[in-house]
Parts: C-alpha cells; structure tokens; sequence
C-alpha cells in the first residue's frame, strides 16, 4: 500500500522543523517546501528588504538530517502582488492591516493547495495533505463531517486567530502537529533531533519590515513621501501638523509630537482630506463594527444572530458579543461592553468556547 503523502511547510525555524520531524514519524512520504517570498539582493530592483535566503537554507538542512524530500516554491511575484501591494495600499487607504492574516490566505495555504500540490508529489489519486508549524488544532465533527478549528493546547502560543480564512476543503488536508504541545516540549524534541534550528528565536516582526519600521519601508518601497497635514479634534479645529498619515493608526497617543494640555488619541483617519482626528480616550470605545471578506468556518453561515466571542486583534482579550450576517455576506458584531480602538483592517475572530466560528476584515 502506498504511503500518504505530505508537504511541510518548512519556514527555517524551530516550529516547522519539530511538525516535519512529527509528519515523517506518523509514517508519511514527506517533501519540506520553502517559500521564497523575497530576496535582500534584489528585493525586486530596491535592495530594502531583510531577505529569507538564511531561512531557507536553515530548512534545506533540517529536510536533509531528516532524509526528507525538499523544495523550493519561488513565490516573490505572488508576495509582491498580495501581501506587500495590500500592506501599502492599506495604510494608504488609513487602515491597519494584518499582513500575517493575508500571507497565510493567500499564499501559505492557497498557493501551497493549488501550486504546490500539483508541481510537488501529486500521483495519481494520491493527493498530498498540507502540515505547517502553527499552534491550532483541527478536528472534523462526526455527526456533520464539517471541520472545526480549535485553540492550541499552549494559550500562549495559539495561533487559531491567524487561520479563520482557511476553508472546509483545506482544513480536510491540513494537519498541524504542534496544536498539542507547548513551545518548550517543540525545542525539546528539537534539540534531541540536532536541529540546526533548535535555538533559533521567535520572530517578532513583520517579516519583510526590517527592525519593525513600518513607515520607513513604505516610503522607500513605494518610492514616494506622504505629505504633512492637519491634526484637527472632531469639530475640525486644528491642533497641529502630523508628519503624513501612514504614520499612524487608531488608539495612537505617543509619537504625535504635540504639547498638548491633556492626552491626545489618534480616533480617526481622514484620508481624504489627509487629517489625523484626535480625542480623549473615551472617544475610542465603541460597541459595534462591520466586517468584510467573512468566512465562516466551524460553522455554515448563520441565518439567525449568533452570541460567540469576539477577538478584535490578536493579543486582545475576547468579549462576549452576538454576530449577524449582513445582505451581501458582510457581519456586522455587536459587543455588550465598548470595545476600545476597534481598528479599520484588522481581523475581527469569531469564537465559541476554544472554537473558531469565523472571522473578517474590520471595515
């Protein structure tokens, strides 16, 4: 009988090598793929980006000790095009966008589902699963066959706030490895392999924003400066000059270079007329928001409202809330209690207890 097949999503560090080790051992025929997403050489003709060639070879090394099929999928046209393209646009546009969010729909899942499944390991009837390092657990209910998506066992590690866009016929060919175990139990089983990775630190930035300088990337990756304008309170009184609006998001009080008499908050982007509108905290506590591009995901789409969990951003804590679904697909949540700088761009999370209902775009 032939063996299963698997593609492990290999990015170069600890995770993903441990989920590789734990793919082989459950008996697959396994193949590591790496994603190169951009190079700091070329960076497309500007030279601005921290490229990921050391991750990728830190992953070439760890297929080998395990005597694993490895490849590389050269995806930086696609990174170009979804995830750097929306990340400029959005904070053009005065939203904060998620980037993680957009990167795993578009090209960790989708691409690795429809590129790399068929350029890698595809014979015949024999269609390969997708494992990644991500701290989640899937599970498929028995008495509907709907797959659900649930929180890591670690509550320090989940990462079920990034994976709501993933779809009934992926989470059927996806396996995640870790959702059971914490971060120390991985290095663990790391180190005992001699993983070159064993060690490595958790990122903590946007991968492609060098040091976390998002403005700076901006600028120099559009190749254009963002003009100074008014701050103005929500009368439209002036009460001083920004520095151009992608310098700032919703719920901001340090950096705005004012000396004011009291705290001021960034409420509003007004890109239109290139204005940061200040207030008081207070200002930013709001009870309800409209989501776009929703998926629902442990459960169809609902025709009544729903009372869940919503998550907001994804160290926020979760607030009771009930969920409609708008004509046209969009959800419009309501909260009990005022949430505070509810951001346009973010990912609104939908859960029941540990699962994932669904989630959307903030509008």
């Amino acid at each position: 009988m032939e063996k299963k097949k698997a593609l492990v999503a290999m990015s170069g560090g600890v995770d993903s090598s441990v989920a590789a080790y734990l793919v082989k051992e459950a008996g697959y025929d396994t193949t590591g793929v790496t994603m190169r997403l951009f190079d700091s050489e070329t960076d497309f003709g500007k030279g601005i980006l921290r490229g990921n060639l050391s991750s990728i070879r830190d992953a070439a090394k760890v297929a080998e000790r395990l005597g694993i099929g490895f490849a590389e999928l050269d995806m930086r046209r696609e990174f170009k095009e979804e995830v750097i393209r929306r990340f400029i646009e959005a904070y053009e546009a005065g939203r904060t966008p998620n980037p993680c969010i957009v990167c795993n729909k578009h090209l960790k899942f989708e691409a690795l589902y429809n590129l790399g499944a068929d350029r890698i390991g595809k014979d015949g009837a024999c269609e390969p699963i997708i494992a990644t390092g991500h701290y989640a657990v899937i599970e498929k209910d028995d008495q509907t066959g709907r797959y659900k998506l649930r929180k890591a066992a670690d509550p320090a590690k989940d990462q079920s706030y990034f994976l709501y866009s993933l779809t009934q016929k992926q989470l059927a060919r996806t396996l995640f490895p870790l959702g059971a175990m914490t971060k120390p139990e991985v290095r663990k089983i790391a180190e005992a392999q001699g993983f070159v990775t064993a060690h490595k630190k958790d990122s903590q930035d946007i991968c492609f924003v060098p040091g976390g300088d998002y403005v700076s990337f901006i600028k120099q990756y559009a190749g254009k400066e963002y003009p100074p304008g008014d701050f103005t309170d929500a009368d439209g009184n002036v009460m001083g000059t920004h520095k151009g609006i992608i310098k700032y998001t919703v719920g901001q009080r340090k950096g705005l270079g004012l000396a004011l008499k009291k705290p001021a908050y960034v409420c509003r982007l007004d890109t239109a007329n290139n204005r940061v509108i200040l207030g008081d905290n207070e200002d930013l506590f709001t009870r309800e928001l409209t989501a776009s591009d929703f998926n629902w995901l442990s459960i169809p789409e609902p025709a009544e409202p729903v009372q869940c969990l919503a998550r907001i951003r994804y160290r926020h804590h979760e607030s009771l809330a009930t969920a409609s679904v708008l004509p046209g697909g969009m959800v419009r949540v309501v909260f009990e209690e005022p949430q505070r700088a509810i951001t346009s761009g973010q990912s609104v999370v939908l859960y029941d207890g540990d699962y994932v209902l669904g989630g959307g775009i903030i509008q």
